[in-house]
């Protein structure tokens, strides 16, 4: 399957436009609180059920959504929520839609999502992120695989590779079941970071955490591995769940010749057909839901 992220720009652009990203400010959180929370939710999950259902329609059965589908969840239980019973009975339909349908549906946390950082606090909020994702994935009643994955990086080395891992796993090992078990891990786009034989040594045979392969970040650090090499040493990390593989190309190869490296283009020309036999591929471009049909014609 290929699959695209949170927004879908052909509903965007309706009217009224359906999107599951509404979120708000610090100031609005302030002075508005739960209400307003529990009106973006709504909103939110209403939406992602007509998102689910338009792509159905065309033939897109893997989808990440927005880590913003309950804003500000880290701040409230969401059962505090006024609304809370027509929250759960929405995204009890949302996840009997995914499992009726056959569709994937996923999280791709913030990059500020730390779970090895040296900052206890970071580490803490870090932990409630990914257990509030789970937390949305159990209310939709969906099963705790990485078939329904919250995908997160390492990030960062802090100076000691072999230390940092070492905090991960700890921490990935004590997270609650709802996270811990739809927990994978992606490699990083800078040299200095986690490749993928590193995140399958480091991380994967240790705790058990598959390992998503992002197509284009392997280009920042092969070591010494082609692509379909670093594919095939992250692919027995899934089990019996068929992995998750990101692709992307370089803005700079398609016109935009001041655009960083590390830069997605909006659109791209291909997916390696080897890759698209062998995994669930997230097409990370601007284009979003559009890339799919360009690829499609």
């Amino acid at each position: 399957m290929l699959g695209y992220a949170a927004m879908n720009r052909t509903l965007r652009e309706r009217d009224p436009p359906r999107r599951c990203n509404r979120d708000m400010r610090k100031a609005t959180w302030e002075s508005e609180g739960l209400d307003r929370a529990a009106e973006l939710a709504e909103r939110n999950l209403r939406d992602l059920r007509a998102i689910l259902e338009w792509n159905r329609d065309h033939g897109i059965r893997f989808y990440r959504c927005s880590s913003t589908l309950i804003p500000w969840n880290s701040a409230f239980d969401i059962e505090e929520l006024p609304n809370y019973e027509r929250i759960r009975s929405l995204a009890r339909d949302c996840g009997a839609f995914v499992r009726a349908n056959g569709v994937r549906l996923t999280f791709h946390p913030d990059h500020w999502c730390k779970l090895a950082s040296e900052s206890a606090d970071t580490v803490a909020r870090s932990v409630e992120t990914v257990a509030h994702h789970g937390r949305w994935l159990d209310l939709m009643g969906l099963p705790r695989s990485p078939r329904y994955a919250i995908n997160v990086h390492i990030g960062a080395h802090y100076g000691d590779k072999a230390a940092t891992a070492e905090r991960f796993c700890d921490v990935v090992a004590d997270l609650p079941p709802r996270a811990r078990a739809r927990l994978t891990v992606e490699n990083d786009d800078t040299d200095s970071l986690w490749s993928v034989p590193e995140l399958v040594e480091s991380v994967a045979d240790r705790v058990g955490i598959p390992v998503t392969f992002d197509y284009h970040h392997h280009a920042f650090a092969d070591r010494g591995l082609t692509y379909r090499e670093a594919f095939e040493l992250a692919r027995p990390t899934w089990g019996d769940v068929r992995p998750i593989a990101h692709y992307s190309e370089p803005a700079r190869l398609h016109g935009d010749a001041d655009a960083r490296p590390q830069a997605h283009a909006h659109h791209v020309a291909r997916v390696p057909p080897w890759l698209r036999r062998a995994a669930d591929v997230m097409v990370e471009s601007g284009g979003k839901e559009r890339s799919l049909f360009r690829l499609r014609s």
